[in-house]
């Protein structure tokens, strides 16, 4: 497994006839509570794709992790300093833009690996797998976590939709960068049982109309390293199914 960004341009070059899998880690730039950091998202989607690109690799593909989208579509968290929203249409072109520069590399697929849960940021994701449908020697592996069957492998409270910053997140930063964890603030932090999800689809459009005054959401009291790890495995399990399926169709 190569990382892009750790490697010289001839070292990409040697791979073209190997038709290499590519996978983007997809985040945001946000506020995560005031327990955990605004690359939150960034560190998920980094752990998946290092754990499924493990799997790939293990399978005989050969794998390159770009370096990650830190910025797209955060609308919800616009009302927290050090959030940084961009536009849809700036979100989508830049993913496709990327898809059409590594055909250049010879790349069989891009995968991504999102962890930004944001309606409006996903569809971005479809936005430009759908133009990049148009490609095709190009396959686009898009395993959306926040649908089935992908969503009913991860934890309850991600499941509850109670789920920003809270014990699912949270115990993922506390696996991945512990270091990045305020560990004495995430103790202090009582429950909000409230759902983002329930709250996204009867239209509310922050976090502080859904409940959230301080931009977190579930039980991040309850979270651990330990679920962390396990729940960076099931992630990691996802990416690497969703994209030997999609090779197999293709």
């Amino acid at each position: 497994m190569i990382r892009l960004a750790e490697v010289s341009y001839d070292a990409i070059e040697a791979l073209r006839e190997r038709a290499p899998i590519f996978i983007l880690p997809v985040g945001a730039t946000e506020a995560h509570g005031p327990h955990l950091p605004l690359a939150t998202d960034v560190i998920i989607a980094e752990a998946m794709a290092e754990a499924g690109g493990a799997r790939l690799a293990a399978a005989g593909l050969t794998v390159v992790i770009l370096p990650a989208l830190a910025y797209t579509v955060a609308g919800y968290a616009a009302g927290f300093a050090g959030t940084i929203s961009i536009r849809s249409e700036t979100a989508a072109a830049l993913v496709t833009d990327i898809g059409r520069a590594l055909q250049g590399f010879g790349a069989r697929a891009l995968v991504l690996a999102n962890a930004h849960l944001e309606p409006t940021h996903i569809q971005t994701l479809y936005a430009a797998q759908e133009s990049l449908a148009a490609e095709p020697s190009l396959t686009v592996v898009y395993p959306d976590v926040t649908r089935k069957p992908w969503a009913l492998r991860l934890t309850d409270e991600f499941k509850s939709g109670a789920c920003h910053a809270g014990q699912y997140e949270g115990s993922i930063v506390m696996a991945a960068r512990p270091d990045w964890v305020r560990d004495d603030v995430r103790l202090a932090l009582p429950d909000n049982p409230s759902s983002l999800s329930l709250a996204i689809r009867e239209g509310r459009t922050t976090f502080e109309q859904a409940g959230g005054p301080r931009a977190y959401f579930g039980y991040p009291a309850r979270a651990s390293a330990e679920e962390g790890l396990a729940t960076i495995t099931v992630l990691g399990e996802i990416l690497a199914e969703a994209t030997l399926a999609a090779l197999s169709e293709g």
